[in-house]
């Protein structure tokens, strides 16, 4: 079943203007995926199997591409993480994403997802100079190849970390910190990012969480809060 989080993540989006897409462009609008199994996707997996159900919503479109594990460009299909995320994956926000962007700004060319998003990871594991920032440098400069710009990264993560009282307390500040560090060595200083807000009682230290995330206010740091919203 398509769970309800990936509807909420979507519903999140339209609430909000996106003032980094022009119209029109031939320049390929490249997002990067980042976070944990919330972005990566579980929806249809039971028991370590996708079922293969693909919602209208995440159909695929010629128009969209995603970076493959190879770093080379494809049409992009679900799972968008499989090879990236070594856990069984199924349908995630990126595909509902890209297509919503589409609808709303038909004169966009390409679409460039890059799915960076491993399931069960904390934000230390993302810290600059880990294996995770590596390959999200990595990526994101893959895809810029080819002609295309940055328009934002998105970003789902904090469940992992609402399971740990010191992790959870320590959590705004160490997200801070990747935020600026991850757009100091793009470079791209003013990126957009956009964050979803822990809309589930992940872990005990969830309101900790989800507390933090509210609370940041950094220059186009957007916080979409899917707690309460309706499911579509």
């Amino acid at each position: 079943m398509f769970p309800a989080m990936i509807f909420m993540f979507l519903a999140a989006f339209q609430f909000h203007t996106f003032e980094f897409l022009v119209c029109p462009t031939d320049e390929k609008s490249i997002f990067i995926l980042a976070g944990q199994s919330n972005m990566a996707g579980r929806g249809g997996v039971t028991n370590g199997t996708w079922d293969g159900c693909v919602p209208h919503e995440c159909r695929p479109n010629p128009r969209i591409l995603r970076l493959n594990l190879k770093l080379m460009w494809e049409e992009a299909r679900e799972p968008l993480h499989r090879g990236i995320d070594t856990k069984p994956c199924g349908v995630g926000p990126g595909m509902s994403f890209a297509n919503s962007v589409l609808e709303r700004d038909p004169c966009l060319g390409l679409i460039g997802l890059v799915p960076c998003a491993p399931g069960g990871t904390n934000i230390t594991e993302w810290k600059q100079g880990s294996d995770l920032y590596y390959r999200l440098l990595k990526r994101a400069n893959a895809a810029l190849r080819d002609e295309g710009k940055i328009r934002a990264i998105l970003w789902y993560q904090g469940e992992s970390d609402s399971a740990d009282e010191t992790r959870a307390k320590m959590y705004k500040k160490r997200l801070i910190e990747f935020f600026l560090h991850v757009r100091r060595d793009l470079p791209s200083p003013v990126l957009p990012i956009i964050q979803v807000a822990l809309a589930s009682n992940a872990g005990l230290y969830y309101e900790v969480v989800r507390k933090a995330q509210l609370e940041i206010k950094l220059p186009n740091v957007i916080c979409v809060d899917a707690k309460g919203l309706e499911v579509k």
